[in-house]
């Protein structure tokens, strides 16, 4: 077993504090075994006097350097007894005569020389609490010493990177998938690191920073990573937030110190995560900025590209919120380039897909194809969680590999949440059911409408029951009629409860649906110019935080504003009443799918749309767009 000093020191205090009291309780070392506790009684001094001139004095101890004496004599206040032992204090200017009054009377005496026991231990409870205030401040600040947490007590200017000499991040560019075109962005970079002489041949300068942009878990720290791997050079990583302390002036100070060390290794990259933490807009909000995030602001943009030249660094920086930086340090010069890391597309999941199940066990049956189908929106991080709770689920199943059963319902949780216990209420589960059915019917039915994956009423999460939308493929661009069938699909749920159970019994279920038809018509009338107000954008200003300006500007008067509201009204009345008409035409096809979706609890789409075209003919689905779940 291995034992630090620290340990042994510990350990030794209280040995070392035991032995000390023992040795104290020892005898004081008289030859007689005297001391001045064996005294039973005490004695005034001149009654001491009289007893030596009486002759009743048989021995006398003198102990403590003359300050103390032990007489052995009769007690004269009860005659005929035994001798006793008396305490007496002695004055010490008196020694000299009474050892010539005791050897004239011949008594036996003996005169012992002073113990240093009480001045030992004064001398050691003196000095044990500053020792031991010493030795403590002295560990702090051996561990602070060795630490590169927060404990730093002398290292606060100093620079919070990591560094690796030759970064061993595990990751190449064969690791990170589905954004190709970031990769070939940054695989320049890796060829500027490796073979500069290519490019300084036809006068090409390396880039001096590369600004990494994109929605949370799409790979940017991954793609660092990657850079890292391949390149080969001196690799320095930090957050943003590393920079800013509550001293003044550390962060800048930390910025110097991470240039210092960056120069003394070039070539090398340089990787800022987060850096809106730190390169946010100078003078925002309300009371103007931080003075101390702006000082580190300012000396990272000297730094990066100010009177002297950074040659051989390479600065990465990664956020996902860009709409904040300041314009100092988006300028050619210090990010030379703004690569987007956006959300994979369908091929793009699929490659993902397949590097996140290299080290799965996945069943014959599972089609990754499949998978990234009906995993529109997601990215690279939420994917590598799909299939990890997939092969959780397996685990707990105890079955050797993963199956298309364990995706779906993976996909479920990630998506709506845990599963829950199915409803019991027979009335309840009812209304979930034609609520949930009406939301697909008339997605089944409208021929601009994504398709149905599936429909259950087993609850997840704080929903009753849900129904999902699966797009066939992805566009950029969405039509009016898309929109409307938006809407009309998620009015649905509400619609089929007033066909059914009437205007009376209604419930809350449709409250989620009301916010995203209202948000969808807003947006025709604000920002996509589908309503009666015309080609118009009426979107308001940004954040308060964000900007220059002290309160948000809008662009609408007040009576504009009610022509808005008016529209958006208009929009969701229009469409309601078309879907509440849909469903009463095919009321008996909806209690048909009801009845079985109560029976079954869940339904697949294909199965729904089995049912649907027994009795009408279905669309084709040629659109597509992420749809929304409901």
């Amino acid at each position: 077993m291995k034992f630090s000093w620290k340990t042994l020191l510990l350990g030794a205090i209280p040995l070392i504090l035991i032995g000390v009291l023992l040795w104290q309780s020892l005898p004081s070392g008289s030859p007689r075994g005297e001391t001045a506790n064996t005294a039973t009684a005490a004695m005034a001094y001149t009654d001491f006097l009289s007893a030596i001139e009486q002759g009743k004095v048989e021995k006398v101890d003198i102990l403590d350097g003359g300050r103390v004496a032990i007489a052995t004599l009769p007690d004269p206040s009860i005659p005929d007894t035994a001798p006793q032992r008396f305490r007496v204090n002695l004055p010490l200017s008196d020694l000299n005569d009474l050892y010539a009054t005791l050897r004239s009377k011949n008594v036996d005496f003996a005169a012992q020389p002073p113990s240093n026991n009480g001045a030992f231990l004064g001398i050691l409870g003196n000095l044990f609490f500053p020792i031991l205030l010493l030795g403590g401040l002295f560990l702090l600040l051996r561990r602070s010493s060795n630490s590169s947490g927060p404990g730093q007590a002398m290292n606060f200017g100093k620079s919070k990177a990591r560094f690796q000499m030759e970064a061993k991040t595990g990751v190449k560019f064969d690791d990170v998938a589905g954004i190709d075109e970031a990769k070939e962005e940054l695989q320049e970079v890796v060829q500027f690191l490796k073979r500069p002489e290519r490019f300084t041949a036809v006068g090409a300068k390396i880039p001096k920073g590369v600004l990494l942009v994109g929605p949370p878990g799409t790979g940017k720290t991954l793609l660092a990573k990657a850079i890292a791997g391949e390149a080969g050079v001196p690799f320095f990583s930090i957050s943003g937030s590393e920079f800013v302390e509550m001293f003044v002036g550390v962060g800048a100070s930390r910025v110097r110190d991470l240039f210092k060390k960056a120069k003394e290794n070039a070539p090398c990259i340089v990787f800022i995560d987060e850096i809106d933490a730190v390169g946010r807009q100078r003078g925002a909000g309300i009371g103007g900025g931080n003075d101390e995030r702006e000082q580190t602001l300012n000396q990272l943009l000297v730094e990066m590209d100010g009177f002297e030249g950074n040659t051989g660094i390479i600065i990465i920086a990664a956020t996902n919120r860009p709409d904040v930086l300041d314009a100092a340090i988006l300028r050619p010069g210090r990010f030379d380039r703004q690569i987007t890391v956006d959300r994979p597309d369908m091929a793009g999941r699929l490659e993902v897909l397949k590097v996140h199940a290299r080290n799965k066990k996945l069943a014959a049956d599972i089609d990754l194809d499949v998978i990234a189908r009906r995993t529109p929106g997601f990215a690279g991080a939420d994917l590598a969680n799909l299939l990890n709770e997939a092969a959780i689920l397996a685990a707990r199943r105890r079955q050797n590999e993963i199956t298309m059963r364990d995706i779906d319902d993976a996909t479920d949780r990630v998506i709506a949440g845990l599963e829950k216990q199915p409803l019991v209420d027979s009335k309840k589960k009812r209304l979930i059911a034609y609520h949930e059915v009406g939301h697909a019917l008339v997605g089944t039915l409208l021929p601009d409408h994504d398709p149905v994956q599936k429909v259950t009423i087993i609850p997840r999460g704080r929903a009753g029951g849900l129904t999902w939308f699966t797009p066939s493929e992805e566009q950029m661009l969405i039509t009016r009629n898309q929109l409307l069938a938006r809407i009309k699909g998620a009015l649905g749920g509400r619609a089929a409860e007033e066909v059914v159970f009437g205007d009376d019994e209604v419930t809350t279920g449709a409250s989620s649906d009301l916010m995203q038809i209202s948000n969808l018509a807003r947006q025709m009338v604000t920002r996509f110019g589908m309503s009666d107000l015309g080609l118009l954008s009426l979107t308001g200003g940004g954040e308060v935080f964000l900007g220059r300006d002290l309160m948000q500007r809008s662009d609408m008067s007040e009576d504009v504003s009610a022509l808005v509201d008016e529209q958006v009204r208009n929009i969701v009345k229009r469409c309601h009443t078309e879907t509440v008409e849909l469903l009463t035409r095919y009321r008996s096809l909806m209690d048909r799918i009801v009845d079985l979706l109560l029976e079954k609890e869940t339904i697949d789409g294909d199965e729904l749309r089995r049912l649907v075209s027994e009795v009408v003919e279905i669309p084709m689905k040629e659109q597509t767009v992420p749809a929304l779940s409901s």
